[in-house]
């Protein structure tokens, strides 16, 4: 399933330059121990746990600039309780994370074994022109484990910068649509659609959502999540 979305990724290499200098800049750390490399389920996970959904990315998803009230994942959780669904959020943004790190911290983002897991993964694999068949390798590994414990998975799709030259940015896009048709999971083609490049929903990096820009991520993530968490709700009755 594919969420509609304009691939369009107008970035200048003036706001590469500011996302590279905030990744830099680690988010607030986890506020849960992160495993080892390995990515073993944490052996302290609460019985009978809530429900949950994980937002395993970089400081997109951290919300990096914004109160964290104010990141798109946070703005989803209200609206979840807005709607009386009793779901916990949990954002595993990392300021700075590329795949293969959250490949490494994914035993800690899936200790309790969510539901659900919106993967958000690859801005800064495609700001350091990293090789898009690590970013392959990497994301199907973090599909595939999710997987095996039955977690849905939801894959967010990210551009790559101008600068590297349109082959490479047309083989990074090509990372995230094989991968969702490989694995059939939901695609959201651009995690920043629609706000990418506008001034009025950045801060003043150029690239960083404010919170406007936040809640028009957090509507976007929420047409792929919202049937895919619903189904899931429904099968665990």
């Amino acid at each position: 399933m594919i969420v509609p979305a304009r691939l369009a990724f107008p970035i200048v290499l003036a706001a590469v330059a500011a996302l590279s200098l905030g990744a830099c800049r680690d988010a607030a750390p986890p506020s849960r121990p992160v495993d080892g490399a390995e990515g073993a389920p944490a052996a302290t996970a609460r019985a009978n746990a809530r429900p949950s959904v994980v937002f395993l990315g970089d400081s997109l998803t951290a919300g990096l600039g914004l109160d964290r009230t104010l990141s798109f994942p946070s703005v989803i959780a209200a609206r979840l309780e807005e709607r009386e669904m009793d779901v916990e959020v949990i954002n595993a943004g990392v300021s700075g994370d590329t795949s293969a790190g959250g490949l490494r911290r994914l035993g800690w983002a899936r200790e309790d074994d969510p539901l659900v897991l919106v993967l958000a993964l690859g801005a800064n694999d495609g700001l350091r022109g990293l090789p898009t068949t690590e970013l392959h390798k990497n994301l199907a590994a973090i599909i595939e484990r999710c997987r095996d414990k039955g977690v849905a998975v939801i894959l967010a799709g990210m551009e790559a910068p101008p600068n590297y030259g349109p082959d490479y940015a047309a083989r990074f896009r090509n990372v995230y649509t094989d991968l969702a048709s490989s694995y059939d999971v939901p695609l959201i083609p651009f995690l920043l659609d629609g706000v990418a490049g506008e001034r009025a929903l950045n801060q003043a990096d150029g690239i960083h959502p404010n919170a406007d820009g936040a809640r028009r991520v957090a509507d976007i993530v929420w047409q792929a999540l919202e049937p895919v968490l619903v189904e899931e709700l429904r099968n665990t009755r």
